[in-house]
């Protein structure tokens, strides 16, 4: 049994960046002291807002060795693993499903580190401890269970040896096979689907599109203010809202993590029409936000997807993650990936039944991922 202390704090800042990173480190992005405090400074992460952060910070002998961002949930929105399901089910019996205790990135559907450790050694022995100290604390608040979204596979099949109940999602990915450039990339389609994708790109340039890829130090004032004014659009007409992110938020990260970030922008007669937001590290873009002003034929592939794919290529990036959801992205060489998370229930009837619906929910995801990689866009070999 390790020699462990372990604290809950109600925010960030209460750890400090130094501290925080020393675990967390700076490469992927979304679990960078940076990132989860602009989430809180900018109000978009709050208890009112039905995200208390509730962030687990762990000690051996009065040394950080690891952290692990963690949130009292009052809801389910900002996800991407959908569970209204069991919370209606919950509701039925007259059952509170709510608080429940999550570790995951508000609004960010990207696969990533959750536990985050200063020595990679202490992993094995650290999660097997801390498979029953995090359910005994959820139960201690309160919380009706405990979910660990988009882990990395390995660490989530660790969980599920520990007796975390598994679940998979499908996501599309796009990976380098060594393509060279983009139009290595296209080499790989057969004839008909190249012949599309060209296509689409001829028609971007034809309603007389310009697109621009600016790093994070390269974006101006102006440019961060239409890139919100464009996500506030976007997200008002999908959702009926301005979206969950203030300014304050991009804001922020313009000025602490410039580094990670990639800007697209699309412009028409020299004014800019459009704006994608992406993340980097060392090895993979990540696709976040997007919004325009005017629609036109193409632009969200040409700004969110092929402008990546070439950044990605250009840049040496093996791994570009473009986002949640997304079925028409397979057929623009995205491939159908699985994404795990992982969950456990207080109530053992209720954790039963869930654990039969995810092993169905297993079977048709895993059918539906063979059928779906029938139709990426290339050619076929032996």
């Amino acid at each position: 049994m390790l020699n462990l202390q372990l604290e809950f704090v109600n925010t960030i800042a209460d750890v400090g960046a130094e501290a925080w990173n020393k675990a967390a480190g700076c490469d992927y992005p979304f679990t960078r002291y940076e990132f989860l405090h602009a989430l809180e400074s900018s109000g978009a992460v709050a208890e009112d807002k039905g995200w208390q952060a509730h962030h687990l910070v762990i000690y051996r002998d009065a040394l950080l060795i690891g952290v692990m961002p963690l949130y009292i949930k009052s809801h389910s929105y900002g996800e991407y693993v959908f569970d209204w399901s069991w919370a209606d089910a919950y509701q039925r019996h007259g059952r509170l499903y709510y608080p429940k205790l999550l570790s995951a990135i508000p609004f960010t559907p990207a696969t990533g580190p959750r536990l985050c450790l200063v020595d990679e050694g202490d992993r094995g022995e650290l999660m097997a401890e801390l498979a029953s100290k995090l359910p005994a604390h959820a139960k201690d608040i309160g919380a009706s269970s405990l979910h660990i979204l988009f882990s990395r596979a390995e660490m989530a099949t660790i969980w599920a040896q520990e007796g975390l109940l598994q679940r998979i999602g499908p996501q599309y990915h796009w990976y380098d096979r060594n393509y060279g450039d983009f139009e290595g990339f296209l080499a790989a389609f057969s004839s008909r689907k190249r012949k599309s994708l060209r296509k689409e790109r001829r028609v971007v340039a034809e309603q007389g599109l310009t697109l621009q890829v600016l790093s994070g130090a390269e974006v101006s004032a102006a440019q961060w203010q239409f890139f919100f004014n464009c996500y506030q659009l976007t997200y008002a007409k999908r959702s009926g809202h301005g979206g969950y992110l203030p300014e304050a938020f991009f804001t922020e990260l313009a000025a602490t993590m410039p580094e990670n970030l990639v800007m697209v922008l699309a412009s028409h007669d020299d004014e800019p029409v459009a704006a994608a937001l992406n993340f980097r590290d060392k090895h993979t873009l990540y696709g976040r936000y997007w919004g325009c002003i005017r629609e036109y034929e193409f632009l969200h592939f040409e700004a969110c997807y092929y402008q990546g794919i070439e950044y990605c290529l250009r840049e040496g990036l093996r791994h570009f993650d473009p986002g949640a959801q997304g079925e028409h992205k397979i057929q623009r060489g995205f491939t159908p990936i699985l994404t795990y998370s992982n969950h456990w229930l207080a109530d053992a009837d209720f954790s039963q039944a869930v654990q039969r619906f995810l092993e169905e929910e297993h079977l048709h995801i895993g059918n539906y991922l063979r059928e779906a990689s029938e139709m990426l866009p290339f050619k076929k070999t032996e």
